[in-house]
């Protein structure tokens, strides 16, 4: 189980979330985070979907199973391909920090949204 602690040791990491809160997020002490984080534990199944939900990524990457944080089987489809206005996507293109881990998919995520109260 070396992969799934540090595979959740990033991904907290990854928001700058202390292991205090992030036990709050997932309901478990920071105690017992500190053992899964070393690989002196494993946590719980339902734990496990609680930061796959959190940090929207799947069991599969959880699990070391894939690096890519959608896993093996995930396939985005959206609805709406029409193209938004270009002055809409120049404006949520400056709205996010590019250093953030979490900019691409925040972005997508917004334009999606856009595309779909155009309808």
């Amino acid at each position: 189980m070396k992969v799934v602690a540090e595979r959740i040791r990033k991904l907290r990491e990854s928001v700058r979330l202390s292991q205090v809160k992030m036990g709050e997020v997932v309901g478990v002490k920071q105690s017992s985070l500190n053992r899964y984080e070393s690989g002196q534990a494993s946590p719980s199944f339902e734990t496990l979907v609680r930061y796959a939900d959190y940090f929207d990524v799947s069991l599969d990457y959880i699990f070391g199973r894939t690096d890519d944080p959608q896993g093996k089987l995930y396939e985005c489809k959206t609805q709406f391909q029409e193209e938004l206005d270009p002055e809409m996507e120049k404006f949520v293109e400056m709205c996010f920090d590019p250093k953030s881990p979490m900019n691409e998919r925040l972005k997508k995520t917004l334009l999606v949204m856009l595309r779909e109260g155009k309808k």
